[in-house]
């Protein structure tokens, strides 16, 4: 359909431009549009298959560099080494699956499958049918708590209010106008002739004509556009392949140069190409994918514990990788639910209320702290009594939970009223209704007649400005004043009357009533939110909050929760959209200072975070709405709120399930204790097939026989580094990487630390075994195989040590409790247990050419073993004391 302006037109040249009236379509031209426009539904997301998130686990280069050394290994008929290969492989992509296909359920499983169901005029008869039917130039009826099915011209309402927050993040509900005709391309929140798809009915009924529907609704074009927005690649994944590369190439190299040196050496052809293949295999670090996977699905595990979901396991360490975190207010800073905060009576008396969202739980307390109820004070009497009254929402407590429904200012009045110790069902029994003016938006007030005791009284409620003809001036003049104090810090101010009438006026004519006193509303914060934003900055992660709501509203929530204290930090979408347009220094200004946006639209949203992208910061972007499905897509982390929509949903790697900003929190806490984790695996990886490097050259400078069958240095990766690296993914995290600043998005996984401590560990492993090496056949004139046995042996118990080391790598291993990682002391007990084991077994004796020792020869070599353990200990000592300037003091804890 050719795009049209329909909130430009009236509602009868609507019905024109579309052939259709107030009595509908016709059945059978329903079925002809159908065929024109499609069904009403918005383009979904192609789920993955099971054949594909399996394709999924091979997708890494470091997978590539094993599928090519298993290639060479059937080649040349080692067919058990590329047997070991494959397993590997397939271990991994198991692990891989199961985790990521356990993910994409969980995410599936909180979208809802419910299909609406709208009541439609069709041949002259009220209908009710699936939403997916309806076409451009239906006429659909809707109420209160109703989702709108398509966007719609609205034809005819009755108090109609709509929750538009999807599409524009205002958290208050937009009243309607049939009769209104807004004038040229006014964005979503300003067209108050229209009803968006997905939106809610929050109050009223309304009579509307379908004009868009599926791609074509403001919420469909959203999602279409998601399809030509590129994703950014996951820090992780970034790291991973540069480290790859550079570790393969130096592998190759590191072979190569041993094997010019062994065939300088006297070494046959034929021995050293099949010694440099095993070598190759065993210093690949094979067992990276699974431990990789493992420590990833164990974050994963422990993250959904903390409510954060991970749909794609590159995603976990995401959040630890962030440097800023862009987050919306409404549902995820704050509850989502109007709050009553203050109420300020005529007489100037000011009570402050707790307690947050729809419920009783709370109480109203004076200025000395005292909490106060309607039984102590006769105006809090008379304002419990008139909010209850002139209310047409409900709120009630039932088995331990608190169930509501109608507009969210009458539910957080009947809120309040049971913080004041009063019951709603009582009052409302003692009086009887004579006559309701429900609130409409020109009138921005509602009140009732009734009768008290043989009385006529009235109780009203409703915006202070529309009121002030029915109160005495020189009281509206007094309480005007801190009225707008309150307004001025985000607050809604509704004012509350009442008061005895001799008769009851026409519907649109005030009676004179007495100003009790007003009640301050706002969206309060959630309680976590203030300490997980101060959590995120002690952790170097700045916080911005992008909002569709009021500047005022935005500017009192970030200065509650300790994202900015001052109007400097704020900017509108308005002032926003002329920086973009001048450009230049004053934009990179802005995005340095400024914290808090508000009123900005999706595509500003999407400008934002690109320009903070491309700035250098890694950001993770929170929403719900499909209005922020663009910036969550852009973003190189994208977080999804629970009860968002599916669109917001499909795009986030990541979903919070109980929408808290707490949990992102915690995301950032586990996802730095997941990158930590591989960190401390690839060291160990990377030191121990460094070691074998270095033993290996250095026997041949100094033209002793190779130490290690091919064989054997396949054995020696298995039982040490099959098992450990695997075990380090359960260490417990060290709360020190809150303390920290976030990792520079340039920094690789080899940073100086780990290029030092590789270093000086591959150094004393390697040494101390050729030491021996040296020794046994120089000077003792052992044989090969009896010596290969014991360097074997000496090896495996250098790693396990070795081991230990890993567990931290600032932190001294008698500092942490072996209860942070059983699995890695049952892992070491395990793999030595193995290899004694094998050492017996006549079968693994011929495999792996070993023999058994003496336990006066193992406790020598377990003592010689422990030196590794020493010496990274004293590392540490003196890494903190060289770079204490630069870090935490508490960093050798």
């Amino acid at each position: 359909m050719e795009e049209k302006l329909w909130h430009t037109l009236p509602a009868n040249e609507a019905l024109k431009q579309l052939n259709s009236s107030v009595s509908g379509l016709s059945t059978d031209e329903a079925h002809i549009r159908q065929s024109a426009y499609g069904r009403n539904v918005l383009p979904a997301k192609h789920r993955l298959t099971l054949f594909e998130i399996i394709l999924h686990q091979f997708l890494s280069p470091l997978i590539y560099v094993l599928l090519m050394a298993a290639v060479v290994s059937v080649v040349l008929e080692e067919y058990s080494d590329a047997g070991f290969i494959l397993l590997v492989l397939v271990i991994n992509a198991v692990i891989g699956t199961f985790q990521e296909w356990k993910a994409e359920s969980k995410a599936s499983a909180l979208q809802e499958m419910i299909r609406l169901k709208t009541k439609v005029k069709r041949d002259g008869k009220v209908s009710l049918l699936d939403s997916e039917a309806l076409v451009p130039g239906d006429i659909v009826m809707l109420e209160s708590g109703d989702k709108v099915p398509a966007d719609i011209r609205i034809v005819k309402e009755n108090n109609l209010t709509a929750e538009e927050a999807i599409l524009t993040g205002e958290s208050m509900a937009v009243s309607k106008d049939a009769e209104a005709v807004v004038q040229g391309r006014a964005p979503v929140s300003e067209q108050m002739n229209m009803l968006f798809a997905g939106t809610t009915i929050t109050t009223g009924r309304g009579t509307g004509l379908i004009v868009s529907t599926g791609s074509s609704t403001e919420i469909g074009k959203i999602a279409s556009s998601l399809e030509q927005l590129s994703t950014g690649k996951a820090p992780l994944v970034k790291r991973m392949e540069i480290f790859t590369k550079r570790i393969s190439l130096f592998i190759l190299s590191a072979c190569l140069i041993l094997g010019v040196v062994a065939y300088y050496g006297g070494f046959p052809v034929r021995e050293i190409f099949f010694f440099i293949v095993a070598m190759a295999v065993s210093a690949i670090p094979e067992g990276l994918p699974i431990a990789m996977t493992v420590a990833l699905s164990i974050g994963a595990s422990r993250m959904a514990k903390r409510s954060v979901i991970i749909r794609k396991l590159t995603a976990v360490e995401g959040l630890g990788s962030c440097t800023f975190i862009a987050t919306d207010k409404t549902g995820t800073l704050t509850v989502d639910q109007q709050t009553a905060r203050a109420i300020l009576t005529e007489q100037g008396k000011n009570f402050r209320i707790t307690g947050e969202g729809y419920n009783g739980d709370g109480v109203v307390m004076d200025n000395l702290n005292r909490e106060v109820t309607c039984h102590k004070d006769e105006v809090l009497t008379r304002i419990a009594r008139a909010i209850v009254i002139c209310n047409e929402g409900w709120l009630e407590h039932e088995n331990g939970n608190w169930n509501y429904g109608g507009d969210p200012i009458d539910v957080a009045m009947l809120a309040l009223s049971f913080k004041l110790k009063t019951s709603p069902e009582k009052i409302l029994k003692e009086v009887e209704k004579v006559m309701e003016v429900p609130f409409e938006s020109e009138r921005k007030y509602s009140l009732v007649y009734y009768k008290d005791q043989g009385k006529l009284r009235v109780a009203i409620k409703g915006a202070i400005e529309k009121l002030r003809e029915g109160i005495d001036k020189k009281k509206y003049d007094q309480v005007m004043q801190e009225a707008m104090r309150y307004a001025e810090e985000g607050f809604r101010i509704i004012a509350v009357g009442g008061g005895e009438v001799d008769e009851i006026k026409p519907m649109d004519e005030l009676p004179r009533f007495e100003l009790l006193g007003f009640v301050a509303l706002i969206d309060p914060l959630r309680p976590e939110a203030r300490p997980a934003v101060e959590e995120c900055h002690q952790a170097g992660v700045e916080v911005a909050m992008i909002t569709g709501d009021h500047p005022a509203t935005a500017l009192a929530i970030a200065k509650e929760v300790g994202i900015a204290y001052g109007s400097d930090s704020l900017i509108s979408g308005e002032e926003f959209q002329q920086v973009v347009d001048s450009g230049g220094e004053l934009f990179s200004k802005v995005l340095e200072n400024k914290r808090i946006y508000s009123r900005v639209s999706p595509h500003q949203k999407q400008i934002i975070v690109q320009a903070l992208r491309e700035s250098g910061q890694f950001i993770a972007v929170t929403g719900d709405g499909v209005n922020d499905a663009p910036a969550l897509k852009t973003a190189n982390i994208g977080v999804a709120m629970g009860y968002g929509t599916d669109v917001a949903k499909d795009t986030a790697s990541i979903i919070i399930s109980d929408n808290n900003f707490a949990s992102i929190a915690a995301g950032i806490e586990e996802g730095r204790y997941t990158y930590s984790n591989l960190r401390k695996i690839i060291y160990l990886l990377v030191s121990t097939g460094a070691a074998e490097i270095l033993m290996i050259g250095m026997s041949l400078a100094f033209q002793l026989p190779l130490p290690f069958l091919p064989v054997q240095l396949l054995w020696l990766n298995l039982v040490t580094n099959g098992i450990q690296d695997v075990a380090l993914a359960f260490e417990a995290g060290e709360k020190i990487v809150m303390r920290q600043p976030p990792r520079k998005p340039t920094e690789t996984i080899f940073n100086q630390l780990m290029i030092r401590q590789t270093l000086v560990s591959a150094l004393v492993i390697s040494l101390l075994t050729f030491g021996l090496w040296y020794h046994l056949l120089t000077h003792l004139n052992w044989d090969e195989p009896k010596a290969r046995n014991i360097i074997l042996l000496l090896m495996v118990l250098l790693q396990n040590f070795h081991a230990l080391n890993c567990r931290s790598e600032t932190t001294s291993i008698f500092k942490l409790p072996f209860r942070n990682n059983k699995v890695l002391i049952f892992g070491i007990i395990a793999a030595q247990t193995i290899h004694i084991i094998a050492m017996d077994v006549p079968f693994m004796q011929e495999l792996l050419a070993l023999a058994p020792v003496s336990w006066a020869d193992w406790l020598k070599l377990f003592l010689t073993a422990s030196i590794i353990l020493a010496t990274m200990e004293i590392f540490k000592v003196i890494s903190f004391k060289v770079n204490k300037k630069q870090v935490n003091k508490k960093w050798y804890l």
